[in-house]
């Protein structure tokens, strides 16, 4: 007996889950630390550091997309706080960041597809990026 086909909108979801593993690495971070004081994270970052170095043994640095992800976003979420009032705490809702993205994904396709293609053209005119 075989197992069942999934559906091609199954399988692309799948797909584009592995492709980009970035993402994920990054909305992983920022769910754990929703509700975090600067202390938490600067110990959340720490254990990120303390596994990064462990597992450099272990797997091949550029097969590490995520961990290298995840690393950056403990640090930048980290910066952010420490700039912060002291008892503040990290929400995604009020980064900026993550506003921005939000505000890319929500945007329509044809916009999302300009900008590059925007760059790219100013940049062989310049002859280079600006």
């Amino acid at each position: 007996m075989t197992a069942p086909r999934r559906s091609l909108a199954a399988r692309a979801a799948a797909f584009r889950e592995m492709a980009d593993q970035t993402r994920i690495g990054r909305r992983s971070v920022r769910r754990r630390a929703e509700g975090m004081t600067a202390v938490d994270v600067a110990q959340a970052l720490e254990d990120a550091r303390f596994l990064a170095r462990r597992d450099a043994g272990h797997e091949p640095p550029a097969d590490d997309e995520r961990g290298r992800a995840e690393l950056a976003e403990w640090e930048r979420i980290g910066r952010l706080l420490a700039t912060a009032a002291a008892d503040a705490v990290y929400s995604p809702d009020s980064d900026d960041v993550v506003r921005a993205e939000r505000a890319a994904a929500a945007a329509p396709p044809d916009a999302r597809d300009a900008e590059p293609r925007e760059a790219a053209r100013r940049a062989a005119d310049d002859g280079g990026p600006r």
